[in-house]
């Protein structure tokens, strides 16, 4: 019975050595140095581009997050059938669901006038007291007028209806009211109780709060029956079908992500982009791992025909040549990711670039990069470089030694 046929594991001792030497400064072959230089330098720029370039993509995003999630409220009940919302289902929802926070609210179009400006704007009644526990935004603004007509206005309705705190503006509805032999728009005169800003112009411009009474007085609502409730949870993605299950099915219910969803859909797949495309630099990087080794390859093949003469296997060969890409490469994700880990601290604590707020929410660039974002970047580089290494230490195993030594 013959003994079993043992695999003969590559000399770390031998293959470290040769490394070692190969990674020198080559004075008759300087060419093969500066590519494997420029390969590292073009892993290096590769990866520090991705993490700063998705740290901003998904700080932008976070950002504009934060801001619809204040004006756009976790969780919104709409009613399908008439008198659908009502106080009793309020009632229901808040002993269900003591940790989420309630506001029902009125709704109407109306045009703002004052100081010759006319603007239209959506006016929500609310209960001052519960929208503070829900809204940020707006407790911070509300003012302490006793009047039950006034109303919270944006910062740019503000400035364009030359309104501001204890002015009053002059509101026109739809209803009709009677005057003379015929009918006008209703109007009234509200007092200005506070100015918010949400960061967001367009939501700035376009919408105000007012009481219920307000509501209930002028336009003849109902007491107790509403136009739609506003719910705080503070995980609302998890907590919507626990609600949804509580509805009666005149009502349905909508997550703030699903009425912005085409927008963060479309930020979700510019994200995806950039990534693939600024991983092309660091393929192009890796094309010259592939022709450092090449050179390599070619400049040492008497070397390498003389080690496999004196006992070299093909494994340790290929090992040699392996290792070297490798390490060129994870050198070049190393220096990357101090040169990114740095770029996204200066950005972070230096107003290097300021962006107009008005447009985008905040005047300073928002960079968060997520350890998810970091892993595909690393995984992505990786893989590249082990493709990239693969090829020239392929052809270097394969150098024949009788063919080179009688050529030399």
């Amino acid at each position: 019975m013959s003994a079993p046929i043992r695999k003969i594991l590559p000399n770390k001792k031998f293959v470290g050595h040769i490394i070692r030497h190969y990674l020198k400064y080559d004075k008759e072959n300087p060419f093969i140095f500066i590519s494997a230089l420029l390969a590292f330098f073009g892993i290096a720029a590769g990866v520090m581009v991705l993490m700063i370039a998705m740290g901003v993509m998904n700080g932008t995003q976070q950002e504009f997050t934060k801001k619809l999630f204040v004006m756009n409220y976790p969780l919104t009940v709409l009613p399908i059938e008439e008198n659908a919302v009502n106080i009793d289902l309020v009632k229901k929802l808040s002993q269900k669901f003591p940790d989420m926070k309630f506001s029902p609210y009125y709704t109407t179009q109306v045009i703002t006038k004052n100081d010759g400006a006319v603007q239209g704007s959506l006016l929500y009644g609310v209960d001052y007291d519960k929208e503070s526990r829900l809204n940020d935004v707006f407790r911070k603004a509300r003012g302490d007028s006793k009047s039950k007509f006034k109303v919270v206005i944006g910062e740019g309705l503000s400035y364009e209806m030359n309104a501001m705190k204890d002015d009053k503006v002059t509101l026109y509805f739809s209803e009709q009211t009677a005057a003379g032999f015929g009918t006008m728009p209703l109007q009234k005169r509200f007092v200005v109780d506070g100015v918010f800003k949400s960061g967001l112009k367009a939501y700035d411009k376009a919408i105000m709060y007012t009481t219920l009474e307000a509501f209930e007085k002028l336009l003849k609502r109902e007491v107790g029956y509403y136009d739609g409730l506003h719910i705080y949870s503070k995980n609302p993605v998890d907590d919507i079908e626990k609600v949804r299950k509580q509805l009666p099915p005149s009502v349905v219910i909508e997550g703030w992500w699903q009425q912005n969803g085409n927008f963060f859909s479309a930020m979700q797949m510019e994200k995806k982009a950039l990534f693939l495309v600024l991983l092309l630099i660091i393929l192009v990087a890796s094309l010259n791992i592939i022709s450092s080794l090449l050179m390599t390859v070619m400049s040492r093949r008497s070397e390498i025909a003389l080690m496999r003469t004196l006992g070299a296997t093909k494994a340790e060969i290929r090992a040699i040549f392996f290792r070297l890409g490798v390490i060129i490469g994870l050198a070049g994700i190393v220096a990357g990711t101090l040169l990114g880990t740095l770029g996204i601290w200066a950005l972070k604590t230096f107003d290097i670039i300021s962006m107009p707020e008005d447009v985008y929410g905040t005047s300073k660039l928002p960079v968060d990069l997520l350890m998810s974002d970091f892993s595909f970047i690393i995984l992505g580089t990786s893989v590249i470089i082990v493709l990239s290494s693969l090829y020239p230490a392929k052809k270097a195993a394969q150098t024949d030694p009788l063919t080179v030594l009688r050529n030399e």
